[in-house]
């Protein structure tokens, strides 16, 4: 855990940091340093963490960084006078390809396609880009686990981007850690790498700004995204409810 000043909302800790807070301490961080991981929780994972999943609360509070992935949540923590901070996982991505990564860093991705990861390598000139995809629900395979945990350690990377879907990532990311041996960050981000090689097309800014993100998500992939945004939206607005007024 980092030593950024926090607050937790409905329990789940969020770091006090905006998307250039987030990127500058990022990019600063010594890449010979110990393996550490930074998760990005949105609507979906604080409903599933304020359910009471302690073993998913447990990873969430060992990252070293805690940065609101959501909008949304950001607007309803308003509503309840608290100030939450923004750093969306798709727009850290992007920045780091921008501002932080070179030619030559080491960048590993674990997760995603081949085509994605070659994608990476023409569009920034990566020379050093490692990528390993594992099996369709790895993360109940050990076997399959210890190959994921064994490839980011022998494959040593500045940014270690962990794109297996939440909860597998911080389930990975806090084996990594707990293996030792490991160097860099370890960025949880999902779909993020899609986002940036255009694979899936972000929402236009203007969709973005008018907290209307999850409205073009659902219309591209609603078969996958309906039951998130139509069916847990009002546990979402419930739970907000608990949140005292100028917590």
């Amino acid at each position: 855990m980092s030593t950024v000043p926090a607050l937790r909302l409905l329990g789940v800790r969020f770091d006090d940091l905006d998307l250039d807070g987030a990127l500058a301490l990022i990019a600063a961080r010594d890449p010979s340093a110990p393996f550490a991981y930074v998760v990005t929780p949105n609507a979906d994972h604080l409903l599933r963490l304020e359910a009471g999943d302690d073993a998913l609360r447990a990873l969430y509070d060992g990252a070293w960084l805690s940065l609101n992935d959501s909008r949304i949540l950001r607007l309803l923590a308003g509503r309840r006078g608290v100030r939450l901070n923004l750093a969306p996982g798709s727009d850290l991505a992007a920045s780091l390809f921008a501002r932080a990564i070179e030619p030559g860093t080491p960048v590993t991705v674990i997760g995603g396609s081949p085509a994605m990861a070659e994608a990476l390598r023409a569009r920034f000139g990566l020379t050093a880009l490692f990528h390993h995809n594992p099996p369709m629900g790895f993360i109940r395979d050990e076997a399959a686990v210890q190959a994921a945990v064994a490839f980011v350690t022998a494959h040593p990377a500045r940014f270690v981007f962990l794109c297996v879907g939440s909860p597998q990532q911080e389930k990975l990311a806090a084996r990594i850690q707990a293996a030792g041996g490991a160097t860099g960050v370890g960025l949880c981000l999902g779909a993020a790498l899609e986002f940036v090689t255009g694979a899936k097309a972000r929402a236009p800014a203007w969709m973005q700004r008018a907290h209307l993100e999850w409205l073009h998500r659902l219309a591209s992939e609603p078969r996958r995204l309906w039951r998130r945004y139509l069916l847990e939206a009002p546990r979402l607005l419930r739970a907000m409810r608990k949140v005292p007024k100028g917590q």
